[in-house]
Formats: structure tokens, C-alpha cells, sequence
């Protein structure tokens, strides 16, 4: 009998995980650069394909997904934020009005990606009676390394939402932020900003989702990542959350797979613990043999993990 080859990729994705895991471990230790890891094990702990070898084909699934969720929900309406062309966002709507309105931002290792590439997060929440926002920014090689430029969109972005929400048929003062990879690492700068400068509510966020996140960027910097972003001593201390939950005014639902890389995983925990620590609410939901990508099309659910605790987190059910 022949094998189909739609049953065996599993099996080959597996094998091609433990061969690197393999790899890993036959490897002679270097000399320790961030906790118990040597250099090739960190810049392996933040490349995620090394823990997540389906990367490409999640990622077209993903496309194909916002394909079709785009011919089931209507184009977006597509509006400027900033002064820049890439400062853009995408309003998907829903039928309801003066209802609340969910903010997307993307990862993509500050690199890559577009918000068109996120349409089929939408779906759910539009059909649950939520606004679905998804940014576009820059990334980090057009902004020459400076990781600066893309938290100020994003919070800029943040803004424009809730000023011009109710030409929408938004609710202002129910504005909820959902993240994912390094999209998590510029939300977590936009929930601990002193939004009191901007002449703005400190809670003009009433909940967020961040999920697969760098909370610290210290480690990131003594990665391979610091190859195409500048780090600076300014940039680590001022975008990293977790020296900044004094100025946190939004229950946190923090999130990662036990798929994924160990440096991912703690920083999600390390910011859950302080955060917690700190008295400030705080959920954290672990996925269960999901992987780094993956863990995104939870969102895209309503029974799934990251899906069912947004739309609670919103007040919402998966009806229409």
C-alpha cells in the first residue's frame, strides 16, 4: 500500500524536530552567555524556526485563510494613521453598533509581514459582534535597526482608534489589544505607556491579549537578533515591558506553547510573575503542543484557546 503523503508530513516535521533537537544536544557547549545557555543555544532560543520547522507552511495557510475570510466578511476599510505611507490599519466591521473594538498587531521578527496577511483573525470577532482593527508599521531594516519607530506607530495607531472609533461605530471606551511574536514585544510597549503624557485615560486599553512575547530585551540583544537591530542601552531599558509594569492599567491574558522555544516560554512566564507579583490582573494560558506559529490560529477560533479567552476578556459569545 502506498503511503499518502498528506498522512506522512506530520511525521516529517517531527522527525525534522528531533534531528535538530538531536543536533542540539550532540553539540559541544560553549561558554555560558544568558542563564545556562551558550551562544548557539540562545540564538537558536530566538530563531524560531530551529522549534518550529512547519514555519512556511503555516504561514500559507495563514494567507489562504485571510483570502477566504476576506470574501466571507467584506474588504476592510482601510485608513491612515500617521503621516507615513506604511501607517495604515484595517477595519474589519461588524453589523453592531457602538461595539467595542479589537486592535491586532502582528509579529514577524520586526521584519516582516502585513496586515492583510491577518484578515482571518478576524472573522470571529466580527461575528461575535466586535470590530476588528489589524496594523501596518514599519519594520525594523526600513527603520534602519531602531526598534523606536515601530512602538510610536503602534501607539499612535492605538490612538487614532480611539479617537475615531465612533466613525466606525466603535465604542472608545471599549478598546482591547490582541498580539502575537514580536507584535507581543510592541504591545507590551503600548500597555505600559504613560499614556497621562498624551492628555489620555491610563486605562484606554481595557484588556490585552499578548501572546508569544519578549517582555526583556536583554537576552535579545545578546542574540543574533542584535545582527539587524541596533540595540542601545536606551532601547533595551525603555521597550522593555517588564521594567515598566508601574505603569500597567490593563488585565493581561499572557500566553505560549509548550512547543516553543525556551527563551519564549520564559519570558512569558517571567512577565506573568511580575506582573502577578506586582498586583495587577493578570491570566496565563499555556498551549498544550502548540509551537510558536500555531499558537496564532487559536485566536482565529472561538473554541480555541487564545479565541474563547479574548471574546470572554471582551464580554463577548461566539453568537452573531
Amino acid at each position: 500500500m502506498q503511503e499518502d503523503p498528506h498522512n506522512m508530513q506530520p511525521a516529517i516535521l517531527a522527525a525534522a524536530g528531533g534531528a535538530s533537537a538531536l543536533a542540539r544536544s550532540a553539540r559541544s557547549k560553549g561558554p555560558l552567555v544568558w542563564l545556562d545557555m551558550d551562544q548557539q543555544e540562545l540564538d537558536d532560543a530566538y530563531d524560531q524556526i530551529v522549534y518550529a520547522p512547519n514555519r512556511d507552511q503555516v504561514t500559507k495557510r495563514r494567507i489562504a485563510n485571510s483570502e477566504k475570510a476576506r470574501a466571507v466578511i467584506g474588504p476592510p476599510q482601510r485608513v491612515a494613521y500617521g503621516p507615513s505611507e506604511i501607517e495604515q490599519l484595517d477595519i474589519y466591521r461588524t453589523k453592531r453598533t457602538n461595539a467595542p473594538v479589537n486592535i491586532f498587531v502582528h509579529g514577524g521578527a520586526w521584519r516582516a509581514n502585513r496586515a492583510a496577511d491577518y484578515a482571518f483573525l478576524a472573522e470571529p470577532f466580527v461575528n461575535a459582534g466586535s470590530h476588528y482593527v489589524i496594523l501596518d508599521f514599519t519594520n525594523v531594516d526600513d527603520a534602519a535597526g531602531n526598534l523606536f519607530p515601530m512602538v510610536e506607530q503602534v501607539r499612535r495607531a492605538v490612538v487614532w482608534v480611539y479617537k475615531n472609533a465612533a466613525s466606525f461605530g466603535g465604542d472608545p471606551s471599549r478598546l482591547y489589544l490582541t498580539s502575537h511574536s514580536s507584535g507581543s514585544h510592541l504591545a507590551g510597549c503600548v500597555v505600559t505607556h504613560d499614556w497621562r503624557k498624551e492628555n489620555l485615560p491610563v486605562d484606554i486599553l481595557k484588556g490585552a491579549m499578548l501572546s508569544s512575547g519578549m517582555y526583556d530585551l536583554k537576552p535579545v540583544r545578546l542574540s543574533k537578533r542584535s545582527k539587524y537591530v541596533k540595540f542601545t542601552d536606551e532601547m533595551e531599558a525603555g521597550l522593555s515591558a517588564l521594567r515598566h509594569i508601574d505603569k500597567l492599567h490593563s488585565p493581561l491574558i499572557l500566553a505560549h506553547g509548550t512547543c516553543e522555544t525556551p527563551e519564549f516560554q520564559r519570558q512569558t512566564r517571567d512577565f506573568f510573575a511580575a506582573v502577578k507579583a506586582a498586583g495587577k490582573p493578570v491570566e496565563m494560558l499555556v498551549g498544550e503542543g502548540y509551537n510558536h506559529f500555531e499558537m496564532l490560529e487559536t485566536l482565529a477560533n472561538p473554541y480555541g484557546l487564545l479565541g474563547r479567552a479574548v471574546l470572554a476578556q471582551m464580554g463577548l459569545t461566539s453568537s452573531k
